[in-house]
């Protein structure tokens, strides 16, 4: 019996080759009836079992089946350009999923997924069912490969890959070389925001954005979208992704990232994404500078959307926000004004399938991507693709992407400003004092609170997601920031007669803005960054605390978020699927500077009494990284909102980060310098 990796290990790799050509380096072969083979193979049903068929490893059989009706699937092409941010595409992906969540089986789900393999759009068919696997109870232990291990093509410079191609049919797999992969390939030094490309075309940020997605999709099956706060994860994630990337624009002498509110405004941020598509050969469209949106009609990929629709959906978002109450179907109305509001609104704005009036609010998030994608061509009088803003795998390189989503994040802000300040009751932590807290890097007689920067080169193989090349390995090599391992030191008095139990609760802030100026506390707080957050048992009297950095629960580390499923196949290999859901770890801190850029370190111990919702624990594989991703199956582990302490708004009269602190013995700030140093490490 064929066990489940081996049975979709294949059917998840080189996505344009048909299923009959042997996967897993020539290694693993399905053996299709001709009924599998798309209308250009059968008739070569037997000369294609002869050709491909002899010598694998592994054969995996199927029977016959029924075959489904896949006439939803024809609103893209099979080497179209799929984005979830087409509600069209949304939908036959929904349909899609749901065929798969059908199957009574993991043997019946491969036999579909077979047969639907060559006959819908290839992203499509592994965005569908690698969201199947990840919820299916049979399938969950299933390797979900990355993006970049199916489609390299949206994160690579395309003049690699003839490189690449060139490897591949003249030398052995053992003599081949890796392939640099130039870095800022997309513009020259004269362009402002170039300073901010290696964070902005991060290979790890755009699978922690895909695979995010994967498991909070926002349309799909109700199994799969309805997941605990599923709404406020949504805005916290990308809330904290612009506190990252607006604290990275100031240690590069850059403003904040300005909000796109005016959507008739023109945008003087110009993208040329140098992106090659390998299913079409199509280039992603370019933004020149200064474009203006426009009204979207483009019937052919089923996009119509008008810029007077945009304003009437935010208009009743703002009304709903401003009047602490949104209108349901049936004309209820529904409070805002408490803890569950920002998980509605979350929901109500993205807008996904969980929106609790998606008619008559809208889908204002996503058709602003569709817009701005398409704001080269609104027409199609040009037969233009869409650009890097419509694609969900390729969005975050943009500059539009930061202005797009600080607009959505100031409209959350809306609501977070009508909530109470939190109280000293729901701030502090009876008996518990904080009596001094430093980090320092992990090697012998590191100075306290100094941190390092680098960039570190490494390798990834490409041979997996680069169809009609010979068998083997295909290396790369690619540089992005880095960080020196560190340790948090905490010491801590538990000034009562008994154990108490706290979650350690770890921020970081920016001091000073792009011009160096001290932000106000206003300012700061809405670009304090979550580092960790972990429970501690706390004994009567004093305690010491150390954590270690790639220990966090917002990270997944480096092998996890590139992960090579060629490689974790092998014996003794964990398994990782949804479990891949994390910040990148080589992100977690911001770059700094050369002469050592200073930053606000913050911790808080708040009560475990009034944090926990139930109990989990930490050290199991898929709950590493809950802070952005949640537990599977389970409601997220903290009762507090997200963000918390600096979510809500605070009075007047805190004018910084350490007045915030001062009344509160269970909550210190210390000083942390990063410096950075310009020089490139291999990565062991």
């Amino acid at each position: 019996m064929t066990d489940n990796n081996t049975l979709f290990r294949g059917l998840m790799q080189k996505p344009y080759e048909p299923t009959f050509v042997p996967k897993v380096d020539g290694k693993l072969y399905y053996d299709l009836p001709d009924a599998y083979l798309t209308d250009q193979y059968r008739p070569y049903g037997p000369s294609i079992q002869n050709r491909f068929g002899i010598n694998a490893e592994t054969r995996v059989p199927f029977p016959n089946i029924s075959p489904p009706d896949l006439s939803f699937a024809d609103v893209v092409s099979r080497r179209g350009l799929f984005s979830v941010f087409n509600a069209a595409h949304r939908r036959a992906a929904g349909q899609l999923i749901q065929l798969f969540l059908d199957q009574p089986n993991p043997t019946t789900l491969g036999a579909v997924a077979a047969y639907v393999r060559d006959r819908v759009n290839a992203p499509m068919f592994q965005y569908a069912l690698a969201i199947a696997l990840i919820h299916r109870d049979d399938t969950r232990d299933v390797e979900i490969p990355s993006f970049l291990e199916l489609f390299p093509d949206r994160f690579v410079d395309p003049a690699v890959f003839p490189q690449l191609r060139e490897e591949s049919n003249l030398l052995d797999r053992g003599s081949r070389r890796a392939i640099d992969i130039p870095s800022n390939y997309t513009a020259s030094d004269r362009v402002d925001e170039q300073r901010v490309a290696y964070w902005r075309e991060d290979i790890g940020l755009s699978l922690h954005h895909w695979h995010w997605h994967l498991v909070y999709p926002s349309t799909g099956p109700d199994r799969v979208v309805r997941k605990d706060r599923r709404g406020e994860l949504f805005y916290h994630m990308h809330q904290q992704t612009i506190a990252r990337y607006n604290i990275e624009r100031f240690a590069n002498g850059l403003a904040r990232t300005l909000s796109f509110s005016q959507l008739r405004e023109s945008i003087p941020e110009a993208y040329f994404p140098k992106i090659v598509r390998s299913s079409d050969g199509r280039a992603f469209s370019c933004r020149y500078p200064n474009q203006v949106m426009k009204d979207v009609n483009r019937v052919e990929d089923e996009s119509t959307i008008r810029l007077a629709d945009m304003d009437v959906s935010i208009k009743r978002i703002f009304e709903a926000i401003d009047n602490g109450y949104a209108q349901a179907t049936n004309g209820d109305r529904v409070p805002l004004d408490n803890e569950k509001g920002i998980d509605l609104i979350g929901d109500l704005l993205e807008a996904s399938t969980n929106s609790i009036n998606f008619n008559y609010y809208g889908d204002y998030h996503q058709n602003g991507h569709v817009m701005l994608g398409y704001i080269h061509d609104p027409d199609n009088s040009y037969l233009e693709g869409v650009g890097v803003m419509g694609d969900l795998t390729t969005t975050m390189r943009d500059p539009l992407f930061y202005r797009w989503h600080q607009h959505i994040d100031d409209i959350f802000v809306r609501h977070k400003q009508r909530l109470p300040a939190y109280t000293s009751s729901e701030l502090s932590f009876n008996d518990i004092t904080v009596d001094s807290f430093d980090v320092q890097l992990n090697k012998a007689n590191a100075p306290k609170n100094v941190l390092l920067t680098f960039w570190q080169r490494s390798q990834f193989d490409l041979g997996t997601g680069i169809d009609f090349v010979p068998e083997g390995n295909l290396f790369v090599t690619f540089t992005h920031i880095q960080h020196a391992p560190f340790s948090y030191r905490i010491q801590a008095t538990n000034n009562g007669g008994s154990m108490r139990r706290g979650t350690v609760r770890l921020f970081l802030g920016p001091k000073v803005n792009d011009r160096g100026q001290v932000l106000p506390f206003r300012d700061q707080r809405r670009h304090m960054v979550e580092l960790d957050k972990f429970t501690v048992n706390l004994r009567p009297g004093q305690n010491s605390i150390v954590r270690r950095s790639d220990e966090s629960n917002l990270t997944i580390p480096y092998e996890r978020t590139f992960r090579n499923i060629a490689a974790s196949s092998q014996p003794g290999m964990e398994v990782f699927q949804f479990c891949n859901c994390g910040w990148p770890s080589h992100m977690l801190l911001p770059k700094g500077s050369a002469s050592g850029l200073e930053y606000d370190f913050f911790v808080m111990i708040s009560n475990y009494n009034q944090d926990r919702v139930e109990e989990f624990n930490e050290n199991d594989n898929c709950n590493d990284a809950h802070m952005f991703c949640g537990l599977r199956d389970r409601r997220y582990p903290d009762a507090r909102s997200m963000g918390y302490p600096f979510d809500r708004f605070t009075p007047n009269s805190v004018g910084s980060l350490q007045e915030f602190a001062r009344p509160y013995r269970n909550m210190t700030t210390t000083p942390v310098s990063i410096r950075f140093t310009n020089t490139v490490i291999a990565r062991t």
